[in-house]
């Protein structure tokens, strides 16, 4: 039930990104003029040369002094990858589960804030008080180790925040749902329950790792050649199910990729993986048997960068596809990837391998979001007065909304990054739209990824660029032929015709001038003039870049 406050204060939850979007989250909740966050991640991307995208905090940097702290709910990148880089805005503490804390510490030796970054581990099933906030962390199951739901005690109720989840019935690593702890919140009464909609299309269950680990371990030994098994750094249990592969299978595991190294090492500083022996590195591959080789990679996302990229390119110094190898990829294909994937897969096969993937092997891989069944199961845990769907996009919001109604929940509000939404006291309603951006890292600079620098380089890869030298003489004329130099504009071998009919054009435009007053004159003249011939030539209009001698 909603508790009563002396004075109506609001209740806010406001996400500023993984609302509308699959990734890249941050939320957070407010009270009486003090706010949390929970999580703070990032999303990858190729476009204009960047990697990596986050939310813009503009609006909790705004109050800094108002934020009380991080609350990590588990060690995904779209959950903790934007600390290094947004938190010299926030200076707020941070806090996570030693798993997850291990991993965000490392993240930033790399950028040298380790020391500076109050860390506060939160043991498995712990808790805090952040003045009106106390927060429970609930064990649930995921693909990584310590995934939490946090329970958000407020002075209107609690509010049950699930991050990633699912109800694995046999996890190979770690614990189990905590279904007592949840029961009892719902016994309790549960304000609102924002929740992981990532799935929400999925009929039945996701499936269980132990599944995975049964069809991995008889599919690597069906397999003569050398076995890569592309998998996410982040599943831990996956790893170990690929080191138990191998061993069953007389092979030696070898790990290549540098994240997944570093979650063999968090893992094994967490108390995981205590049974497994050590992985070989990327620099012994070659010198174990090809048939007794395991080779577990990233890159079964298609990423350019990743270790399986670059073995399928062939440049890779270490490791290489040889005929007669197997390549298996355990994971599934998020959406927007299909692309990259499906060219990663065929330059495996030109390369002389046998791409195995789930899309018609069954059991390869199982996902870690809850299908239908499962939000069913948590909906009647906890027994919400509202739900708030997040972690999808919107088609995945607005049909997780209905499945909540359908299943008894009365309340339920669709939010988008940006949304402020008044949770209590009253019907939850959205009351304000604060507006929500995203910013990109640019090699080693943080800039806003709508602001003019990427506008620029849109256009620069839409149409090219033109630059023209022109050398004016004291009554603003031209004094000579223009130097010009087009890129991206014209294919190879047109490039001189081009330029002399701009050449030809521009002097033309000069002989019938009439009003070249000054310089501003002449340059604006050079740059309409070009962009027509460009444009009767091309069909595009490219930005023209004029340099006055």
């Amino acid at each position: 039930m909603i508790k009563k406050t002396k004075h109506n204060t609001p209740l806010y939850f406001l996400p500023l990104g993984g609302s509308n979007e699959i990734g890249m989250n941050l939320n957070l909740y407010g009270y009486n003029d003090q706010w949390i966050m929970v999580d703070l991640g990032v999303t990858f991307g190729s476009d204009l040369g960047v990697e990596v995208l986050m939310p813009d905090p503009a609006f909790i940097v705004e109050r800094r002094k108002k934020l009380l702290g991080l609350v990590l709910t588990h060690a995904h990148e779209d959950h903790i990858g934007a600390v290094p880089y947004l938190w010299e805005r926030l200076k707020c503490p941070i806090y996570a589960t030693p798993f997850t804390l291990w991993l965000v510490k490392e993240k930033l030796k790399e950028v040298g804030l380790h020391k500076e970054v109050p860390l506060i581990e939160i043991p498995l099933g712990g808790s805090l008080q952040l003045r009106e906030f106390n927060i429970e962390f609930i064990d649930i199951t995921h693909s990584i180790p310590e995934p939490n739901v946090l329970a958000i005690k407020t002075p209107y109720g609690t509010i049950v925040h699930t991050g990633d989840w699912k109800v694995d019935p046999a996890p190979m690593l770690g614990k189990s749902t905590d279904i007592k702890a949840l029961k009892n919140l719902g016994d309790e009464g549960v304000l609102a329950l924002v929740c992981d909609s990532t799935n929400v299309f999925v009929e039945g269950r996701s499936g269980s790792e132990a599944d995975v680990r049964e069809k991995l371990i008889d599919l690597v030994a069906k397999q003569t050649g050398r076995v890569f098994i592309a998998c996410f750094a982040s599943n831990v249990a996956r790893l170990e199910t690929c080191a138990l592969a191998a061993k069953k299978s007389g092979r030696k595991a070898a790990l290549v990729g540098r994240s997944l190294s570093r979650m063999d090492q968090a893992a094994r500083q967490s108390g995981y993986l205590k049974d497994i022996d050590s992985f070989f590195g990327e620099e012994d591959v070659k010198k174990i048997e090809r048939s007794k080789s395991l080779v577990i990679c990233t890159g079964s996302q298609g990423e350019p960068r990743s270790a399986l990229a670059r073995i399928a390119s062939g440049q890779h110094p270490r490791v290489k596809i040889e005929e007669g190898d197997s390549v298996i990829f355990s994971s599934r294909m998020i959406p927007g990837n299909e692309d990259a994937i499906k060219r990663l897969q065929e330059n495996l096969i030109e390369a002389g391998a046998f791409v195995i993937n789930a899309s018609y092997e069954d059991d390869i891989h199982v996902s870690g979001h809850p299908a239908r069944d499962e939000l069913k199961d948590m909906y009647k845990w906890v027994k919400p007065e509202i739900l708030v769907p997040v972690h999808g996009e919107q088609a995945h919001l607005r049909e997780h909304a209905a499945f909540g109604h359908e299943n008894g929940i009365k309340n339920t509000i669709v939010p988008h990054n940006g949304s402020l939404i008044q949770l209590a006291p009253g019907k939850p309603k959205i009351v304000d739209d604060i507006g929500a951006a995203r910013l990109a890292l640019d090699g080693e600079v943080i800039v806003p990824f709508s602001g003019i620098q990427m506008r620029d380089r849109h256009r620069l890869m839409n149409s090219g660029v033109v630059f023209v030298s022109a050398t004016l003489s004291r009554s603003h004329m031209l004094k000579g032929i223009p130097e010009i130099t087009v890129l991206g504009v014209v294919e190879e071998g047109s490039e001189e015709s081009t330029i002399e009919v701009i050449q030809d054009a521009l002097q033309h435009a000069f002989t019938k001038a009439e009003n070249i007053e000054d310089r501003e004159d002449a340059q604006e003249l050079i740059r309409i003039t070009t962009r027509r011939v460009i444009n009767s030539l091309r069909g595009k209009k490219p930005p023209v870049v004029v340099h006055l001698l």
